[in-house]
């Protein structure tokens, strides 16, 4: 293949009994039988592999034309079956078997500029009009995809891939196998600004750093900002959905899952195996223990310590939150009975007045 020519992708032809294998599915049914997909159960057809893992589509999998289901022990499949305690994860791993994507071209394309004090190891892809900055330095096998900004200074391990627009600023450093989606930016400046004698707003230099973990996945137009002082610290594992921002100096713990237009703002810390679901927004300066989990469109205002579910505005406990909401449904009729109380202590006020007279 010439250098940065286009991978050809060629689809994987294995049979049920070594994706059994791969998988390590136990198999019922013919494992000589050959699937070369994954595919949804509406429309799979001969030759796919699909999964059931939630009971809504029980129809679905009775009429499935599929080759075989990745599914667990307490599921009839009207198929060959690839059973498993955890179908979800089996269908994750199925799905890079069977779609492999194409290794990117090994090289530097004619187009990129890449700084002569840059270090590059080996095997590196840099895609077209990719920019490498001064003393930056890339891992091994890591590609740079078409466009991709990378500051001076910059760290970025090995395996590592950046998508299309990424902007990774200067001095930021990432670990090993990151993934980052288009348009993401890391290390942008966080948000600081100091008011003077006369309400002039004065920018304070956001000179710190970033620092993001091993196999973290950073989603498509997310902002992770750089501090004042010291580092943004993203954990080991964490995995940030798209158009989630980050401000300066928080911390994330390993494991965490932020979903879409999360927001967090400076100097918050968020423990380890927290999840913030969509549209989640924490104020600063608090903190979150490990294992905490927030429901969407809920708003952090305090300190959630205890691990365990919590939802609203401000963030309560799940229990605490039902008890809350199902008063909700009730205040028409509650103030209904409010007014017709006050007319009634009204008229009895009237009348003891009367017998007074």
């Amino acid at each position: 293949m010439a250098e940065n020519a286009a991978p050809e992708y060629t689809p994987q032809a294995v049979t049920l009994r070594e994706l059994a294998d791969l998988l390590d599915c136990r198999l019922e049914g013919d494992g000589a039988q050959t699937v070369t997909r994954v595919a949804a159960l509406e429309g799979a057809g001969p030759g796919d592999v699909s999964f059931f893992s939630n009971p809504k589509y029980a129809r679905a999998l009775a009429a499935t034309r599929a080759t075989a289901v990745i599914a667990s022990d307490d599921v009839a499949v009207p198929v060959a079956a690839l059973r498993t305690t955890q179908p979800y994860v089996a269908f994750a791993r199925a799905l890079a078997l069977l779609h492999p994507q194409p290794a990117p071209p090994v090289g530097v394309h004619a187009t990129a500029v890449v700084d002569a004090t840059a270090v590059l190891g080996v095997d590196v892809s840099v895609g077209p009009y990719a920019c490498v900055g001064a003393r930056a330095v890339i891992g091994a096998r890591t590609a740079v995809r078409a466009h991709v900004f990378i500051g001076d200074g910059a760290v970025i391990g090995d395996d590592c891939l950046l998508h299309p627009h990424v902007s990774i600023r200067e001095r930021v450093t990432l670990g090993h196998r990151v993934v980052v989606q288009d348009h993401a930016v890391i290390g942008s400046d966080g948000f600081g600004f100091a008011a003077d004698a006369t309400g002039a707003m004065l920018k304070i230099p956001q000179v710190g750093t970033v620092v993001v973990g091993d196999d973290v996945e950073v989603g498509a137009l997310t902002a992770i900002d750089r501090p004042p002082i010291g580092a943004t610290v993203i954990g080991a594992g964490t995995k940030i959905d798209n158009l989630v921002q980050i401000a300066h100096g928080v911390e994330l713990g390993e494991r965490v899952i932020l979903v879409s237009q999360v927001g967090i703002a400076g100097s918050t810390t968020v423990g380890a195996g927290t999840v913030l679901a969509g549209q989640v927004g924490v104020a600063g300066h608090l903190k979150l223990g490990d294992n905490v989990q927030v429901g969407g469109k809920s708003g952090v205002m305090h300190d959630l310590e205890e691990p365990g579910g919590y939802v609203g505005t401000p963030a309560m406990p799940f229990a605490q939150a039902r008890r809350v909401y199902s008063i909700f449904t009730e205040l028409p009729e509650l103030q209904k009975r409010v007014k017709e109380l006050e007319q009634r202590l009204a008229q009895l006020s009237t009348e003891e007045d009367g017998d007074i007279v």
